[in-house]
């Protein structure tokens, strides 16, 4: 089978799907075309523009299916190169963008449309996460019912009937991460995340301090990329606990990231926004004992006994929610981290074969 794979704005999760994607079928060929993950608003409206003027030629060549990333202008691609429009086509959403914390909905509506309509010219929807692929359909539902005048009918069900769920597979260890011993009076915790707003920095801090407040210690391991604004509460986290900081920053090497995550204890994660948890995952896999928060996608792939009582809006008191989960798991018996073997790719290559095969067919596979 021929495939054109496109991923419009090739952040690390998706570089991370696709590259264990062509690598769990090198019996198909493949064709990828990538941008990079910057610039974001002109990358989503100019990705069509881009790729007809730098790679015409491949545009144009005969294929029995497209895979696009859901950053990518389907729709438009399709019009302007005739050869792709009646190729089945399979759109994959690592997130969406109806579910940002905290943004004026007008300032998304452009990469909300795109996605509507890249969504309507996909043969098949894949989407990571049931919570990503319910706050899109209801995303969706909300921006149509904004419209003033002359709205679609019954497009929700129509997205609905054609998406699917298969989350990103993990790539496996080739030395798995045995049962680790806990040092529960200076447990080390990881924090690999973005250090952005959405990310719940803030809750971080105050998780911190309600630790420290319960007499509790402990020493950090602070991962994840950062930008040209810092915000407060990152900066407040490096300075107040700075002789428990084991690494605070980005770390470009893939041997120093995951060698980082193995000399971790837990794994946090106080975000507002996500989809899947690759981090965390990536973390559980090296023996990390997660701590995550109810709500989100992490009910589907985390037991009760992981995750802590979320308070939406209230960081101060999602913080101490944080401090108590650990020092009850710290005091009554650490449990072993979760088993994600079911999400490795060795599991989830059938599915995604299926699915594959299917919308080549032109089908919609249950």
């Amino acid at each position: 089978m021929k495939i054109l794979l496109l991923s419009a704005y090739d952040a690390a999760s998706h570089r991370y799907w696709r590259t264990g994607l062509l690598a769990a079928f090198p019996d198909w060929e493949w064709t990828v075309l990538s941008l990079p993950p910057r610039h974001f608003s002109w990358r989503v409206r100019g990705n069509p523009l881009s790729w007809q003027a730098w790679r015409r030629e491949e545009l144009a060549a005969d294929y029995d299916l497209v895979i696009a990333t859901s950053m990518t202008d389907l729709a438009t691609l399709r019009g302007l190169s005739p050869g792709l429009a009646n190729i089945p086509a399979l759109l994959y959403f690592h997130e969406n963008q109806f579910a940002y914390p905290d943004l004026d909905p007008y300032r998304l509506l452009e990469s909300q449309m795109v996605s509507i309509y890249s969504a309507l010219a996909a043969t098949t929807c894949v989407f990571n996460s049931e919570y990503n692929r319910n706050t899109f359909l209801q995303g969706v539902g909300s921006l149509i019912d904004r419209m003033p005048d002359n709205k679609p009918k019954n497009l929700g069900e129509l997205l609905a009937e054609r998406s699917r769920i298969l989350p990103v597979p993990l790539t496996e260890l080739n030395n798995p991460v045995g049962a680790r011993k806990v040092d529960p009076g200076q447990p080390v915790l990881l924090w690999n995340h973005r250090w952005e707003h959405d990310k719940g920095p803030d809750i971080l801090l105050h998780a911190l301090r309600a630790l420290t407040a319960m007499g509790r210690g402990f020493e950090l391991v602070l991962c994840g990329q950062q930008f040209r604004d810092i915000p407060p509460a990152m900066t407040a986290v490096c300075d107040e606990f700075e002789g428990q900081i084991r690494h605070a920053g980005y770390l470009e090497s893939d041997t120093a990231y995951f060698q980082a995550l193995r000399s971790a204890d837990f794994v946090l994660s106080t975000a507002l926004h996500e989809f899947q948890g690759l981090a965390v995952m990536q973390a559980v896999q090296r023996g990390c004992i997660p701590l995550v928060p109810d709500r989100l996608c992490y009910s589907e792939f985390y037991a009760n006994k992981y995750r802590y009582n979320s308070a939406d809006g209230d960081p101060a008191v999602e913080g101490y929610s944080i401090a108590s989960k650990l020092c009850d798991m710290l005091e009554t018996g650490v449990p072993q981290p979760p088993d994600l073997g079911y999400l490795g790719w060795r599991e989830m290559a059938p599915r995604y074969r299926d699915t594959l095969l299917a919308t080549a067919a032109g089908e919609n596979n249950d």
